[in-house]
């Protein structure tokens, strides 16, 4: 049976709760892939990552969206636009940036389509925005998500050199209108 689409709206102080538990799960199942015996879905992890949420979820400069299937949050991404104010003016020197700070999806609903609901609803409001370039920092060895992102589009920043510990890598992507649709013909 073919998964229902998921609603992506924006997050609410009462989605707290699901959004720690999915990161902390999502976390979880990607880093045991390096470190197999960590314990990264302890409660301890989970506080933590409640705590950062909490803090995500009260910041006015970082929306945040949440992916929800059957009244069930089942995923979430935040993002952060960079510190100049997005200006429309022609004559601005360098592109506004935002940067995706976190997209998470619980690891039963990977492969279902979440995570580019997700995707999509941030290029749109950003598009809106009139961002013109993204960029995220995604971790060296999360082979899965580095593999989503590129075929999303997103590629290595050619201004950005991996991390010297080689821990994270740096990705962009040009925020170009779509194409438009030519109007249907009579």
């Amino acid at each position: 049976m073919t998964p229902t689409a998921p609603q992506v709206r924006p997050a609410t102080a009462a989605d707290l709760e699901p959004i720690a538990a999915l990161h902390t799960a999502a976390r979880a199942a990607y880093v045991r892939g390096r470190v197999p015996d960590a314990p990264f879905d302890a409660p301890a992890e989970h506080a933590r990552w409640r705590e950062v949420w909490s803090r995500v979820l009260h910041r006015e400069d970082s929306p945040t969206l949440c992916a929800v299937r059957r009244d069930r949050v089942v995923g979430a991404a935040s993002y952060v636009p960079d510190a100049a104010p997005v200006r429309r003016d022609p004559r601005r020197t360098g592109p506004a940036t935002v940067t995706l700070h976190q997209l998470h999806v619980d690891p039963a609903h990977w492969g279902t389509g979440v995570g580019r609901a997700l995707h999509a609803a941030c290029l749109h409001a950003w598009r809106a925005a009139g961002f013109s370039r993204a960029a995220l920092d995604v971790l060296w060895h999360n082979h899965r998500a580095r593999a989503f992102y590129t075929r999303l589009g997103w590629r290595p920043d050619p201004d950005r050199r991996p991390a010297p510990d080689a821990s994270h890598l740096s990705l962009t992507l040009p925020l170009v209108p779509p194409p438009r649709r030519a109007p249907a013909g009579p």
